[in-house]
């Protein structure tokens, strides 16, 4: 198996996870194909200018989803939440693995967590969703974008250019460095974005020996809830880069959707949840979308310079 993979340390990991598994279930040996991506290119740049520069909302998946489609890989692995909701023709995405962590965690300077942080600290974080939340839950912290992968926004908050950053516990997590987090932050506070925490494998629909080999890697609740929250981000016409946050999961047999939509400084949100069947999960996400649309999110959303289009 060819396994096209961004160069990061942390995909690198994701990859190498699903080459393991694909040993250990099937005993295929697999090769890693390291592919750089716009948004490995533009990395001093915020993402919804590289969004602009390369014409595409998925910067860091375009140049796999390129070398599928060319033939050149078998497969590629991302983050959920890096994967815009609309797939190309002739790609799917058979597998999403057991979900990991979806909450987003404090990685301080000091070891302080988010309420104990001076007014006026610094906190990195290049996440319209994260900033949006973070200044509702302390509006006296000043909010600083934060470029780079996660080995460099370790070593920039180390160094003391932060006080303080927010980061996907999955991530810290996967790459070993759980001892660095000053606080996991609650659901409470900070909502994860869509497909948070969650792995995905991608294939070409036509390559029958790929997807029988994949299928096996599903992990149905984790898939279902992807599924959910994406239909939320679809039905609000959202790429990463709104401040939208979601989580589903399964609860007493049912599944559970809750989300928020923010206004850029916190002051303004709309917060909403509902329950539905397992089965129904792009039901419940298109549902939910359309609450919040209702509830003001659409007023939000343009005043984020977004727009909700009605069908």
């Amino acid at each position: 198996m060819r396994i096209a993979t961004r160069g990061s340390a942390l995909a690198l990991w994701q990859a190498n996870h699903i080459r393991e598994r694909l040993a250990q279930l099937h005993g295929i040996e697999s090769e890693l194909i390291r592919i750089r991506t716009s948004g490995d290119k533009f990395q001093g740049s915020s993402v919804s200018e590289v969004s602009e520069q390369a014409g595409t909302k998925g910067i860091f998946i375009k140049e796999l989803e390129e070398a599928l489609l060319a033939g050149t890989a078998d497969l590629a692995v991302h983050s959920m939440k890096d994967v815009p909701t609309e797939n190309p023709a002739g790609l799917i995405f058979p597998a999403i693995t057991k979900r990991e962590d979806v909450r987003d965690c404090l990685i301080s300077h000091d070891g302080a967590k988010l309420k104990d942080l001076a007014s006026g600290a610094r906190v990195g974080t290049s996440s319209l969703r994260r900033q949006a939340q973070v200044r509702h839950f302390r509006p006296d912290l000043e909010l600083l974008d934060l470029r780079g992968n996660v080995d460099t926004r370790l070593k920039k908050v180390a160094a003391g250019e932060f006080d303080a950053i927010v980061l996907a516990t999955a991530g810290i997590n996967r790459l070993g460095a759980s001892d660095k987090i000053a606080e996991i932050l609650p659901p409470e506070i900070m909502l994860p974005a869509v497909g948070q925490g969650a792995l995905g494998i991608e294939t070409r629909a036509d390559d029958r020996e790929t997807l029988r080999f994949v299928a096996a890697l599903d992990d149905p609740e984790s898939h279902e809830a992807v599924t959910a929250e994406r239909a939320l981000l679809r039905e609000l016409e959202g790429g990463c880069q709104i401040p939208l946050g979601a989580w589903a999961r399964r609860e007493k047999g049912e599944l559970r959707l809750e989300a928020c939509v923010f206004s850029a400084d916190g002051k303004e949100f709309v917060r909403k949840e509902l329950r539905g069947q397992p089965g129904e999960a792009e039901k419940l996400g298109v549902r939910l979308g359309q609450v919040l649309i209702e509830a003001g999110a659409d007023r939000i959303l343009r005043l984020a310079g977004r727009s909700v289009g009605r069908s």
